[in-house]
């Protein structure tokens, strides 16, 4: 199973993340607060996927994933953001995110989200 970073300034969302992603058997190896700890974390831990919120203080999700690629090209990070931020999505995804998951989490998008970018 993969090694999970998960990042996002929410504590509720983090839990829930690591619930959903630790009873499907994934390991979860760092959480991070906001973009700034999440580049740290991510040369410390060098997850397999990182899940990343888009709306967070320091730095942006979007910010956040151009920084992880520009250390790590090869990075796997999914995207997780609220309804009615399609633009940031778009612009995630350009700037290297794999894919997006819209919350509230769906399990099963979730999970789904995480087959299809590890396979990748």
């Amino acid at each position: 199973m993969a090694k999970v970073m998960v990042v996002d300034d929410a504590a509720f969302m983090r839990m829930l993340l690591k619930t959903m992603l630790s009873e499907a058997g994934h390991e979860i190896v760092a959480e991070a607060t906001n973009g700034l700890e999440a580049v740290k974390a991510y040369m410390t831990v060098r997850p397999d996927v990182v899940t990343m919120d888009i709306t967070m203080p320091e730095m942006d999700g979007v910010a956040t994933v151009k920084e992880i690629r520009k250390l790590d090209p090869q990075a796997k990070i999914i995207m997780c953001s609220a309804m009615g931020q399609k633009a940031m999505v778009v612009d995630a995804i350009s700037s290297g995110a794999k894919d997006f998951v819209v919350k509230p989490f769906q399990k099963d998008r979730v999970l789904e989200s995480l087959n299809n970018v590890l396979g990748s």
